[in-house]
Parts: structure tokens; C-alpha cells; sequence
């Protein structure tokens, strides 16, 4: 076979076998789920002391749970006695503590060792180093994010870094006060596909024009090919007889009170690794994030948020949920379509990248060097 050398307006992709091989994901679990911050519940879900969520980080589950003082906390969801998993049910609320279902060890909303069958009689055990394993938690823009890592990475460094790499500073997204807003409505949907491959077409838009009719409407320069992630700080225009990010272009809500003129009538894009995707426009905020389960399938959990006022009213929200509503679908049954090819021998040395996805090349190099850790 005679090979040719590449164009230079294109670039490698990673080949086939990385979104495939078990392996390969057995080390994203390690070196990237469990070793960065992970977004892990939105706080507001953990209202009331005693309300608690598993929440699957790679290899291990996660309890994140409301103490009686308020506070958000994070323990590894393994009793210390034999192992058992303290909560096997995936979200709910307790009155003060953690009874473990197997030899009932019990445990405080704080994590300490607080009873179990003949404790008294072992008075040389510390409750408090025998009580539940904890994990790092840091809370910023209405999420819980957690950290598995012994020492966990600077979090200003890892998340709001990449908030800043794309929007040019953390004031630009704070402005939307994400802190303030609430669910509006949430879809989970269960992809057959790797979690890069999802990344990957979340980063580019030289799709759009093809699969996204209702998103181009709105955004017309996406038809273009290029996303807005793809320059630091620019947003999206909407179109010139747009009047709101709905699926009909039709009225959305009022804007958000943090968000000036010059950020009206524009929608920004951001990635933060490893697993999250935020959507700014005017009136609402749609933040995605991601749950690995295997090479080929993964769990996005997705958030249409608004303010205070738009949800407890009542206000029909259907319209704006439905543009990315569709969106989602579109992007993720290209993904699933996507995934199958990846162990094909045409695709053994991966595929290329145009001038437009070029940046997804950084997202590459930043994972097998993580890899090769």
C-alpha cells in the first residue's frame, strides 16, 4: 500500500482503539475521573439536612450528602468494617445518620463512627478514624464537585481555569449567577457512546449546518463551521430575526440580571474537563454533565436553569428546552452512530481534523499526556 503525506490543513485524531479498549477507559478512570474535580450533584437538588446522592466517580461511589449544619459533604460510600456499600438506594433523605445494611455500623451526616453492634465493649476504637472515608468537595456555580485524588489539583487552576481560558475571565460567567438559578426541568440521556466522542462534537460546529436545523435558525453563523468555542470570549449573535434562544426563535424570558448588553442576544460555550459543558444565554443557563459508565456508553445529565421567579411561576419553559432538547438528540445519535466505527480497521489510525476542529487537537494532546502519567 503506498501511503501519501498528509495535508497540513489537517490533523490527527486519537486512533480507534481509545474509545474502545477497555483498558484505555480503566485509565481515564484512574488518571482523569478520579483524579480531577468531578461536578457531581447540583446543590440546590441537596436541600434539607439528611438529603443525600450517589454519585458514581470512575471506579467508586460516591455518597454527597446536606449535614444538620448545612454544609455540603463527600464520603466514599463504603462501610469501614467489611466493605458494604452504606447507601444503595440513589438518592433520598435520612433523619441523623447511615446505617450499614450488612452488620450495621452507623455513621453521622459528618461522617463519624457513631454505633454499631458491641462498640462499647471496643473502647480502644477511634469513631472518628473509623468513620467514613471523606472526600474533597468544593461547591461553585450551584454544583458540587468532588475530588478523589489525595491532593487534590488547584481547583481555581482546573475548573475556573478553563472558564477563564474560554471566556477571559470567571467574572464573565459569574455574571450569570448561576449560584441563584433553579432547575427548570432536567433530561438524562443514557448514550451508547464513548465520552470523548461526545466532547469532541460538543467542541466543534462543523456539524452544525448539517444535523442542527432549529440551532442554526437561531445562531446562523454556526452554519459556518466554526464554534464559538473556538475564539476566547466571542459569543454567538443570534440571528437578526431572532428573539430568543427557543426552538421557533419566538420570546424567551426577561434576562438574567447579571447579564448586560453586551453579553445580550449572544451564546457562549465552555468545556470544562473532564466532563462538563456549560451554555450561557441571556435568559437561562443549560448545563450538561457527564457520567462515564464504559468505553461505549455514557450517562448526560442536562439542566435547564432560569431564574427563581420563572419556575416557581409556573412559566412554560417548553420552548427554550426544546431547542437543545433537540440539539442533545441530534449531537448524541451522531455520537452513537459515531461509536461503532471507531473499531473499524479504516479507522485503526484514527481520522482527521479540519482547519475548524483544530482545537480539538489541544483536547487530545491534554488527555494522552494525562494517559501517560
Amino acid at each position: 500500500m503506498t501511503t501519501t503525506e498528509q495535508p497540513a490543513s489537517l490533523i490527527s485524531t486519537l486512533p480507534g482503539h481509545y474509545y474502545t479498549d477497555p483498558a484505555v477507559f480503566a485509565l481515564e478512570q484512574s488518571h482523569v475521573f478520579e483524579d480531577m474535580w468531578f461536578c457531581a450533584v447540583r446543590s440546590g437538588d441537596l436541600a434539607k439536612p439528611g438529603s443525600f446522592k450517589k454519585v458514581q466517580v470512575g471506579r467508586e461511589s460516591v455518597l454527597v450528602v446536606r449535614g444538620r449544619d448545612g454544609q455540603l459533604r463527600a464520603f466514599l460510600n463504603i462501610c469501614r468494617h467489611r466493605g458494604a456499600q452504606i447507601c444503595t438506594e440513589e438518592s433520598g433523605a435520612t433523619n441523623r445518620a447511615f446505617r450499614c445494611p450488612y452488620h450495621a455500623w452507623t455513621y453521622d451526616l459528618e461522617g463519624k463512627l457513631i454505633a454499631a453492634p458491641n462498640l462499647t465493649k471496643m473502647p480502644d476504637i477511634d469513631r472518628i478514624e473509623y468513620g467514613l472515608v471523606t472526600v474533597a468537595l468544593r461547591e461553585w456555580l450551584g454544583y458540587a464537585w468532588v475530588c478523589l485524588a489525595k491532593e487534590p489539583p488547584s481547583f481555581e487552576h482546573d475548573v475556573m481555569g478553563d472558564v477563564v481560558e474560554r471566556l477571559g475571565s470567571v467574572e464573565a460567567i459569574e455574571h450569570y449567577d448561576l449560584d441563584s438559578l433553579s432547575v427548570g426541568r432536567r433530561v438524562t440521556y443514557d448514550v451508547q457512546a464513548n465520552w470523548k466522542l461526545i466532547i469532541e462534537n460538543f467542541m466543534e460546529c462543523y456539524h452544525c449546518a448539517t444535523i442542527h436545523p432549529e440551532l442554526t435558525e437561531v445562531l446562523p453563523e454556526f452554519a459556518d463551521g466554526y464554534a464559538a468555542q473556538f475564539f476566547v470570549g466571542h459569543g454567538a449573535e443570534f440571528g437578526d430575526d431572532v428573539k430568543g434562544f427557543t426552538v421557533d426563535g419566538g420570546e424567551g424570558f426577561d434576562r438574567l440580571p447579571g447579564v448586560d448588553e453586551d453579553h445580550d442576544r449572544r451564546y457562549y460555550a465552555i468545556t470544562v474537563k473532564p466532563t462538563v459543558f456549560i451554555n450561557l444565554v441571556p435568559d437561562h443557563v443549560i448545563f450538561h454533565r457527564m457520567f462515564p459508565v464504559s468505553a461505549d456508553r455514557t450517562i448526560v445529565e442536562c439542566d435547564w436553569l432560569y431564574t427563581h421567579d420563572v419556575v416557581e411561576s409556573g412559566r412554560d419553559v417548553s420552548r427554550s428546552v426544546e431547542l437543545f432538547h433537540r440539539v442533545n438528540e441530534q449531537d448524541f445519535a451522531a455520537c452513537e452512530r459515531t461509536q461503532p466505527a471507531m473499531s473499524s480497521r479504516a479507522y485503526a489510525n484514527g481520522g482527521v481534523l479540519v482547519p475548524s476542529e483544530h482545537h480539538i487537537g489541544a483536547f487530545h494532546e491534554w488527555l494522552t499526556q494525562r494517559l501517560s502519567r
